[in-house]
């Protein structure tokens, strides 16, 4: 339920309102915009009576809602959610670029990797520690000691990091990590989107390779309940019966996700092709689309690559697509990359 008050609402009345409110066994998500004061009530709000509400001096007006998604939706948090990490923003009319290697694999390439990343435009140093692989075989990522390089990279450029969790169990490792990533396949690990919900840390959300679009708000509703408002949804392609590509960018997910939700919205090109030629032209064609930011995997050697070469670009490919995208950025009333 909406409740929408007044901007010359009393003091005095609003504090009775909400102790009321909560008296009635009910939460409340409190949105302050420019023009609008909106209250979201969340529980079971069907005994509630609309009409005494209404009639209350300080409420403009009152309505149900019917999506199960509450803390993520848009009708109670009408402003964009602006995400600060590393002194960079994410969301709103900000752009954020986030890039680096799929795998960590040394100190070295790592670092090499960031500088020139950051160089190039990204804000925001990406780099996969712990590597969830379909064969037990593949290599798993260097783990707790990937997170230590990754660490040292941002210590070496001052770039915040993001990377993956695979479980509750690792979540003491990440003490030095800026952005927690979910990846795809723990989309719907509920207890541990639970544990993440009670950090304090951005949560950046993959939707799931089968995932519609309330199945991944309502993932994002698991974190936000337990306390945790800044989560990033991240969309990295679905499966479908193509097989020319990984998997099938969803782009008419992201105009419908800004209708939705307040949450900011970034696109991972390399996982959604699989294909390095493809990055470039999915990327700007989710600049287009109004998004938030990209997050691209880049390797100085893909060729020999120990995780996903095929779909990384190279540096100087990178450094050329941030030319393009700076160029479109304008058109969709987004700000120049955050350097």
């Amino acid at each position: 339920m909406i409740v929408v008050i007044k901007n010359d609402s009393n003091p005095k009345q609003m504090d009775n309102l909400v102790k009321w409110i909560k008296n009635q066994g009910l939460r409340i998500n409190l949105s302050k915009g420019e023009n609008t004061t909106v209250m979201g009530l969340i529980g079971d709000t069907s005994k509630v009576d609309i009409d005494l509400l209404s009639s209350l001096d300080i409420v403009e007006s009152v309505k149900r809602i019917q999506e199960p998604y509450k803390n993520a939706n848009r009708k109670l948090h009408p402003e964009d959610t602006i995400i600060e990490v590393g002194g960079h923003k994410i969301g709103g009319s900000n752009f954020i670029l986030m890039a680096g290697p799929c795998s960590v694999e040394s100190e070295k390439q790592v670092i090499t990797i960031a500088e020139a990343v950051k160089k190039a435009g990204a804000s925001v140093l990406r780099g996969g520690a712990f590597k969830p692989r379909t064969s037990p075989y593949a290599f798993q990522g260097l783990r707790e000691s990937g997170i230590d390089i990754l660490v040292k990279a941002k210590k070496e450029t001052g770039m915040p990091i993001v990377t993956e969790i695979m479980s509750e169990e690792y979540l003491d490792k990440f003490a030095d990590v800026d952005i927690i990533q979910v990846g795809a396949r723990n989309m719907q690990n509920f207890e541990l989107l639970k544990a993440l919900g009670r950090t304090r840390k951005p949560i950046l959300l993959k939707r799931g390779l089968a995932a519609t679009i309330e199945e991944w708000l309502m993932s994002a509703e698991y974190i936000m309940s337990e306390g945790n408002k800044e989560v990033i949804l991240c969309e990295r392609g679905i499966r479908t019966f193509e097989p020319y590509t990984r998997n099938t960018l969803d782009l008419s997910a992201i105009p419908l996700l800004k209708e939705l939700t307040h949450l900011p919205v970034i696109v991972d090109p390399s996982h959604a092709s699989g294909l390095s030629r493809l990055v470039a032209p999915l990327s700007l064609a989710a600049v287009g689309a109004g998004r938030d930011g990209l997050i691209i995997e880049v390797h100085n050697d893909p060729p020999h690559a120990l995780c996903d070469g095929a779909q990384s670009l190279r540096p100087e490919q990178f450094a050329d697509l941030v030319k393009r995208i700076e160029v479109i950025l304008p058109l969709v009333g987004k700000e120049a990359i955050q350097k």
